[in-house]
C-alpha cells in the first residue's frame, strides 16, 4: 500500500529549488557582496538552469502564464507588505509629492518615451512598441526593496524609491490592460483609462488605510498571549487589505503597501518580531518569484532579441528614466546628485515580467517577442544598475551610515514583566555622539543597562563616552510613549508628555509620533 497526494511532487521540487537558491545565495554571499551581484539575478539564472532547457525539472510554457500571474501576485503581497513595514510615515512626508508624481505621471512619461524609442529604433508596429513601453514603465518593488536592504541611500532618495515602487504598479497595469484591450479590438475610451487609474490608486489607498488602522488597533490593544502571534496578525491584515482592494476593483498592491506603512509606523512595541518574520517571508517570496520567472523564459529565444532589447534598455535607462525624474522633481530642492541616484535606482524586475504575461494570456500577436524583450531588459537593469548603484552612491558622496528606515529607538518587549528593553543606536549625527553619559542622562523611568560596542559589552558609568556605532540597551517602565521619549532624548529634543501623548503645553510633533 502507498499513500500519495497530488501536491507531493510539487512540494518536493519546490522545496528543493528554494533550498538550492538559498544555499547558492549563501555560498556566493562573499563574492556577491564584493561584486554587488543582486540576488534577483542569481535566482533568475537558477530558474533558467532548472527549466525546460536546463535540467528540465519543471516545464513551464506560455500556457502557464496565468499561473505565473497568480503566484506572482501572492509573492508581491509579501514583498510589498515588508516594504511598507520598513517605510516611515516621516519619510513619506519628505517624498510625498515627488514620489507620488513618479508613481503616476512618471510611469506614463517613462512608458511613452520608451515606446517612442522602441518604435523608432526597432522594426515593430505601434501596438507592440506601446505594450513594451507600458510593461517596463514601472519600477519593481521586489528589486528596489531588496537593493535598499544593503545599499545606504540618502533618506529622501530611499523614501522616494520606496513610495514609487510600492505605488506605481496600478498605472503600469492600467496602461498594459488598456493597450491589450486596444490591440485585441476591445473599445477603450479615455474616460475608461482615467476612471480605472483613480479607482485603482484612490480606492487602494483608502482601503489599505482603513485595514491598516484596524490592524494597528488590534496589535496595540489586544493581548495575543505570545509574541509569535503578532507577525501572523500583521500578515493577515496585509492579505485582507489586498483581498478587499481587489474585490472592490481597486489596487490590492497599493492597499497592502499602505496597510504595511501604518502597521510599521504605529506599532512600535512589536516592531522587532513583526519585521523579523516578514523580512524572512519577503526574502523567500523574492526567491520564489524570480525562480518562477526564470522557469517561464526560454533561454534559446533570448539571443534573437538581445540587440533590440539592449536598445530598449538603453532608451529606458539613459533617456526615459532621467527625463522622468527631472520633470517630476522640478522646483523641489533636488540637486543633480540626488536626481542621478533616483534615475539609476529605478530598477526593473519581477513586476514588468509578470505584466509581460498579460499579452500572452490575451492572445496578442507577438506576445512571445514582448515577453523575451522585457525579460532581457530586466536582466540588463538588475545586472548593470544593481551592481553599480553602491559605487555610484559612494562616488557622489551620498552614502548613509545607517539605513533610512532604521529606527533610533526600538522596543524589545519582555513578556511577563511591566518593563520594556529598548535599543538606542548611536550615530554620528545624534547629539549623544561624543558625550559622556553623565552629561546626557536618560529620562525618568529609564536606565542604561549596558552598552554594546563592537564585540564588547560595556557596563555603563557616568564617565563612559558614547561613540558612533554604540548600541545602548535601556530598561524602561512599560508605557505607550517609551520609544517616543527615548527617541526624543537621543535626538536632544523636548520629551513628550506621557499623560497627554505630547509635550507639555504643545501637541506632539508629527515626526516624533511617527518615529517608532
Amino acid at each position: 500500500m502507498q499513500l500519495g497526494l497530488g501536491v507531493d511532487s510539487v512540494l518536493l521540487v519546490g522545496a528543493g529549488l528554494l533550498l538550492a537558491a538559498a544555499l547558492t545565495s549563501a555560498l556566493f554571499a562573499t563574492v556577491g557582496a564584493k561584486l554587488r551581484v543582486p540576488g534577483a539575478l542569481l535566482f533568475l539564472g537558477l530558474g533558467m538552469l532548472f527549466g525546460n532547457e536546463g535540467f528540465d525539472l519543471i516545464r513551464l510554457d506560455d500556457a502557464d502564464a496565468g499561473l505565473v500571474q497568480n503566484l506572482g501576485a501572492v509573492a508581491l503581497i509579501f514583498i510589498l507588505l515588508e516594504g511598507g513595514l520598513t517605510t516611515k510615515p516621516t519619510d513619506l512626508r519628505l517624498s510625498a509629492l515627488p514620489g507620488g508624481l513618479l508613481a503616476t505621471v512618471g510611469v506614463v512619461i517613462t512608458g511613452g518615451v520608451t515606446a517612442l524609442g522602441t518604435w523608432v529604433l526597432l522594426d515593430v508596429d505601434v501596438g507592440t512598441a506601446a505594450l513594451i513601453g507600458a510593461v517596463v514603465a514601472s519600477t519593481d518593488a521586489a528589486a528596489v526593496f531588496g537593493m535598499m536592504r544593503t545599499t545606504p541611500l540618502p533618506r529622501r532618495v530611499s523614501a522616494m524609491l520606496r513610495l514609487e515602487s510600492g505605488a506605481n504598479d496600478p498605472i503600469a497595469v492600467m496602461l498594459t490592460v488598456g493597450l491589450v484591450a486596444t490591440v485585441t479590438g476591445d473599445g477603450v475610451t479615455a474616460g475608461d483609462w482615467v476612471g480605472f487609474a483613480v479607482i485603482q490608486l484612490g480606492g487602494g489607498a483608502v482601503i489599505g488605510g482603513a485595514v491598516g488602522l484596524v490592524g494597528v488597533a488590534i496589535l496595540r490593544r489586544v493581548e495575543l498571549g505570545t509574541e509569535g502571534m503578532y507577525p501572523v496578525i500583521a500578515w493577515a491584515m496585509g492579505a485582507l487589505a489586498y483581498g478587499l482592494g481587489a474585490a472592490a476593483g481597486a489596487s490590492g498592491f497599493v492597499a497592502v503597501y499602505v496597510a504595511g506603512v501604518l502597521i510599521g509606523g504605529l506599532v512600535p512595541r512589536h516592531r522587532r518580531s513583526i519585521l523579523g518574520v516578514h523580512e524572512a517571508l519577503a526574502n523567500a517570496a523574492e526567491i520564489g518569484l524570480f525562480l518562477l520567472l526564470g522557469l517561464l523564459v526560454t533561454p534559446s529565444d533570448l539571443p534573437s532579441v538581445a540587440v533590440p532589447a539592449l536598445l530598449v534598455a538603453l532608451v529606458l535607462t539613459l533617456v526615459a528614466r532621467p527625463l522622468t525624474v527631472v520633470l517630476c522633481t522640478m522646483f523641489q530642492g533636488f540637486d543633480l546628485r540626488s536626481r542621478a541616484l533616483l534615475s539609476w535606482g529605478g530598477l526593473r524586475g519581477a513586476v514588468p515580467i509578470v505584466l509581460a504575461t498579460f499579452p500572452a494570456t490575451a492572445g496578442v500577436p507577438g506576445a512571445t517577442v514582448i515577453f523575451n524583450v522585457v525579460f532581457f531588459v530586466v536582466l540588463v537593469s538588475v545586472l548593470v544598475q544593481g551592481t553599480t548603484l553602491l559605487p555610484l552612491v559612494r562616488l557622489l558622496g551620498l552614502e548613509e551610515t545607517r539605513p533610512g528606515w532604521a529606527p533610533v529607538a526600538e522596543v524589545l518587549p519582555i513578556d511577563g514583566v511591566d518593563v520594556d528593553l529598548v535599543e538606542v543606536h548611536v550615530t554620528e549625527d545624534l547629539p549623544l555622539h561624543g558625550r559622556y553619559l553623565h552629561e546626557v542622562p536618560p529620562p525618568d523611568r529609564a536606565l542604561v543597562a549596558a552598552i554594546l560596542r563592537g564585540n564588547r559589552v560595556l557596563i555603563p558609568r557616568g564617565d563612559t563616552r558614547l561613540e558612533g556605532g554604540d548600541v545602548l540597551l535601556l530598561t524602561s517602565q512599560r508605557e505607550s510613549a517609551s520609544s517616543l521619549r527615548l527617541t526624543a532624548w537621543a535626538r536632544g529634543e523636548p520629551l513628550p508628555d506621557v499623560r497627554t501623548g505630547g509635550r507639555a503645553g504643545a501637541p506632539l510633533p508629527r515626526e516624533d509620533r511617527d518615529e517608532r
